[in-house]
């Protein structure tokens, strides 16, 4: 098998973060047409910043590779699918809280179930939504675990890459993997756009691979086919 170095492990995990500031924001915020040129117009989503051998990853990319080919009306069937499936003022078909999905079992029983607010105060990290978007809102938890991340990439000294390897797995066990496969289940069965249906499984394969690659004792062992061809 192929390895690939430290640094090329830092950049793969950047690449995931990247997808997570991307899809967290279409989460959180209505489209806009800035938004269809950003991502879908200007090829970003056609030719996304890691590849992966993850089913899900594969669906993702594809569901997205396909989406928004009318750029005319993409914007208005985003936000048509945006308040369909999100908004909290009606009934949404696929609210983005944690707290109204049932747990799954986590992966590892050793972790033991804090809410979210918690593990964000252990961090001594507040929501800069605070007051506005309540802590268990997908996009705060996405923007969270990207700030996790990113502590991690700063990390030198092996003792704490370990314990922040265990954290962040942590995390995605409790908060992120526990009930993300039920909400993406409902944006496949409710959307009526690839877009969303692309952004539901990115998340889901996004965080899966983070969980894998953050599971290897040694930082620097990890198969090339992570790494974008």
């Amino acid at each position: 098998m192929v390895m690939i170095k430290k640094s090329q492990h830092h950049n793969i995990l950047k690449g995931y973060n990247m997808l997570l500031y991307f899809a967290g924001s279409m989460i959180m915020y209505k489209p806009s047409e800035e938004c269809i040129e950003d991502f879908w117009t200007k090829g970003i989503l056609s030719n996304l910043p890691v590849s992966s051998s993850n089913p899900n990853f594969v669906k993702a990319a594809s569901q997205l590779r396909d989406s928004c080919k009318d750029k005319t009306i993409c914007a208005k069937i985003l936000v048509e699918d945006f308040f369909r499936l999100f908004d909290s003022n009606g009934l949404p078909l696929a609210p983005a809280y944690e707290s109204l999905y049932e747990k799954n079992e986590q992966l590892n029983s050793d972790y033991h179930s804090d809410s979210v607010t918690e593990f964000y105060n252990a961090y001594g990290w507040k929501s800069k939504f605070k007051g506005k978007i309540v802590d268990d809102h997908l996009g705060i938890e996405l923007l969270f675990l990207t700030i996790l991340v990113d502590k991690y990439l700063l990390l030198d000294d092996e003792v704490c890459l370990i314990e922040m390897r265990k954290e962040i797995r942590r995390f995605i066990d409790l908060h992120i993997l526990s009930w993300i496969p039920e909400w993406n289940n409902k944006i496949q069965i409710h959307s009526k756009s690839l877009c969303f249906k692309g952004i539901g499984t990115l998340i889901l394969a996004s965080s899966e691979d983070i969980f894998t690659l953050l599971d290897h004792q040694i930082p620097t062992s990890f198969s090339v086919e992570y790494l974008k061809n």
